[in-house]
């Protein structure tokens, strides 16, 4: 999905401060202030000017209203902080359950290769697979001699 500024990476810094404090609707001052705070990091050209990226200008809009709802700069600062904080944690969990995933592949054709080379050979010599459905475990035993 493209942004209403017409670039194709949102991450690419493009707007100079008066346009960034312009599509904001902030001052320029003001975006300076939150750069010096951390809440923001424009890119920079060769020169040392700041260039604004369309998701710099959605985080300002994000920290606008928040002050504007009467939350206060170190309150924004944490609830950024807890947003991404949560996007690396959705992250890391996608990456854990297509792991997981991987484990229980690798398990089901250890398991049909198994069965294909000793056909007499007990069953449970092997690891038990419960259904691969969201919230379900694998779970791994042997019996005791």
């Amino acid at each position: 999905m493209g942004s209403p500024f017409g670039e194709s990476n949102p991450d690419a810094a493009v707007f100079v401060i008066s346009v960034a404090a312009e599509l904001t609707g902030l001052h320029p001052q003001t975006l300076r202030t939150y750069e010096r705070m951390g809440l923001i990091t424009p890119g920079r050209t060769g020169g040392g000017g700041r260039r604004y990226s369309h998701n710099d200008v959605e985080r300002l809009r994000e920290i606008a209203d928040l002050t504007a709802s009467g939350i206060g700069i170190e309150g924004v600062r944490r609830i950024l902080e807890l947003e991404n904080r949560v996007a690396a944690l959705s992250a890391r969990n996608a990456e854990l359950v297509a792991e997981l995933d991987a484990v229980r592949d690798a398990l089901r054709q250890a398991a049909a290769q198994r069965r294909a080379a000793a056909p007499g050979a007990p069953a449970n010599k092997l690891p038990v697979l419960r259904a691969p459905d969201p919230g379900s475990s694998v779970v791994v035993w042997r019996r005791s001699r």
